[in-house]
């Protein structure tokens, strides 16, 4: 019997760090006891002055690498939400590693850094991600179109945004206080429910993961024409 496979509605966890290492406009470098903050200045993204590659055999991430001349690094980046909503920052994501020597800010070369291992920490709690799995996704393609699509959206169609609720199940009581979009990506859809003394994230997938960035606007279109044939009982943020 030939099975159905099961429709993606949200990113893994490493398609998730490969977006928010791809989106980054600033990142902190920890390396021989300093922390450098490195910005998006040129248009390469936090990342684009480094470059990944697999650790060389038997090679660890230990105080024992410094006497070889390999120096632990560590490389922290943030994901805050590009909307003003309450919590603004969806996850953090580590990644350690070896240089090959003091990492210098002011190098106008790539660093190789030798990678250990990936960290990614959100309101679910950790997860682990490899080199392999990285290299082996393919970056969505709304991550770094993403922070324009949702401010867009807030700035001006913020009327629509209440529309979307009707698609929301179980419906919203009327505790909702604000309701902003806090993501989207391939999938979907993230809106943000904020009550008096708390909030949550509820996902409104597409109905096919977006290929293409030019892609998404059909996709939102479809969900709101899905949400004026919703029948609905109450009036939501009144």
């Amino acid at each position: 019997m030939r099975r159905t496979p099961i429709r993606s509605t949200a990113p893994t966890a490493v398609e998730r760090v490969r977006s928010i290492l791809a989106a980054a406009y600033s990142m902190t470098v920890v390396c021989d006891g300093r922390y450098e903050e490195v910005r998006r200045l040129d248009g390469a993204g936090a990342m684009g002055h480094f470059h990944l590659h697999a650790p060389f055999e038997g090679a660890s991430v230990g105080a024992g690498d410094r006497t070889s001349g390999r120096i632990p690094a560590r490389l922290e980046l943030t994901d805050i939400a590009p909307t003003p909503v309450r919590d603004r920052l969806r996850a953090r994501v580590t990644l350690t590693g070896l240089l090959a020597r003091p990492y210098d800010p002011d190098s106008a070369e790539s660093t190789c850094m030798e990678f250990g291992q990936g960290m990614l920490e959100d309101a679910s709690g950790r997860s682990y991600v490899t080199l392999h799995e990285l290299e082996a996704t393919e970056l969505d393609p709304l991550a770094t179109s993403e922070a324009g699509m949702l401010t867009h959206l807030v700035d001006e169609h913020a009327e629509l945004v209440p529309l979307l609720l009707r698609l929301v199940r179980p419906l919203p009581d009327g505790g909702v206080l604000r309701a902003l979009p806090v993501g989207v990506d391939r999938y979907g859809l993230t809106l943000r429910l904020e009550y008096r003394r708390t909030h949550r994230d509820v996902r409104l997938a597409f109905k096919t993961p977006v290929r293409h960035v030019d892609h998404v606007g059909p996709q939102i279109h479809a969900l709101l024409s899905e949400a004026r044939r919703v029948s609905h009982t109450r009036r939501l943020l009144t």
